[in-house]
């Protein structure tokens, strides 16, 4: 153990030296009190206690999360900062059509770790007809256009997901696009949508003060507070979803500084006490390696581009 940190801290030293500016950083994409905030601090913390060095975290907030992935792809390379990369900045929104990107993440930052998968939970408003996944399919199977699915926006995970359970399940349903998975949400509590599918830390709160009714989870593993879910697949065979937050550096970070921060943010989730608090919060901790953490990246990017191009999604 002590040699990780040694190891760590000997990759780390030449971007970290004595001054200010070198201090290492995590840079978050959206605002303070998000999910990839919470993740940002939470690793920040955890990494900076095993290396005995303050990691601190820099939000640049806007063009969901780009203005900050081109800050960190566009700035040094010495591995001081790194980018809080969450799936739909790295594999959705490079393969939509219209879309205007300042970067390319695919060739312009380099996958250094996955830090947290977060479950997708199915979730309707609680006072709702809906009970089953199944039960909603079938109204939407005998009455097209009757059921209506919000979203965070055009080509946001929600809104593919959306379409991947229309395509699979065989039905069509009507997509209801909001500024963020929070509006989408209050109007599902408030019956003006019949579903959504989101991240589980943006309505976890929800479903335990019974707003929402959990009507299944998106991936097979799902987390412990909701352990008897049902799974989505169990009404869709083969579909299956999955959030995730992770680190991405420039691309020109040297081998040494990723894996650095790789064992770093390693030993870090192995703190119980980060890691109840990650799970508290509808995230499972869940360390890759850059390796693993790329082919991931390279899956599902081919996945949703897929998705978008069958139910022809185009940005706004």
């Amino acid at each position: 153990m002590h040699r990780l940190i040694l190891a760590a801290l000997i990759a780390l030293a030449p971007a970290l030296g004595q001054a200010q500016d070198r201090q290492p950083r995590i840079v978050s994409g959206f605002a303070p009190g998000g999910t990839s905030d919470l993740v940002s601090r939470l690793v920040a913390e955890g990494i900076g206690t095993s290396l005995g060095q303050r990691v601190v975290v820099e939000n640049r907030t806007g063009a969901n999360g780009f203005i900050a992935a081109e800050g960190v792809a566009r700035g040094p390379a010495d591995g001081s900062v790194v980018f809080q990369c969450a799936m739909g900045t790295m594999t959705i929104s490079p393969e939509l059509p219209g879309a205007v990107l300042p970067i390319d993440p695919g060739r312009e930052l380099a996958p250094v770790v996955n830090v947290a998968i977060s479950s997708y939970g199915v979730v309707t408003g609680a006072r709702g007809p809906y009970r089953t996944v199944a039960e909603l399919v079938a109204a939407a199977r005998a009455r097209p256009g009757s059921v209506s699915y919000a979203s965070a926006g055009v080509g946001s995970a929600q809104h593919l997901t959306g379409a991947r359970l229309e395509s699979m399940a065989g039905v069509e349903m009507v997509h209801v696009p909001y500024r963020g998975a929070a509006p989408a949400a209050l109007d599902v509590i408030a019956g003006r949508a019949d579903l959504l599918i989101t991240n589980l830390g943006d309505v976890v709160r929800q479903i335990q003060g019974g707003e929402l009714r959990l009507l299944a989870l998106a991936d097979r593993e799902g987390v412990p507070e909701f352990a008897s879910a049902p799974r989505l697949s169990e009404a869709v065979p083969g579909l299956e979803v999955v959030g995730w937050f992770g680190l991405c550096g420039p691309k020109g970070m040297s081998a040494e500084s990723i894996n650095a921060w790789s064992q770093a943010t390693e030993r870090a989730l192995r703190d119980e006490g980060l890691r109840r608090r990650l799970l508290d919060n509808g995230l499972t901790p869940n360390h890759e390696g850059p390796d693993a953490f790329a082919a991931r990246i390279a899956r599902e990017r081919a996945m949703w581009g897929e998705t978008i191009r069958r139910a022809n999604i185009r940005a706004n």
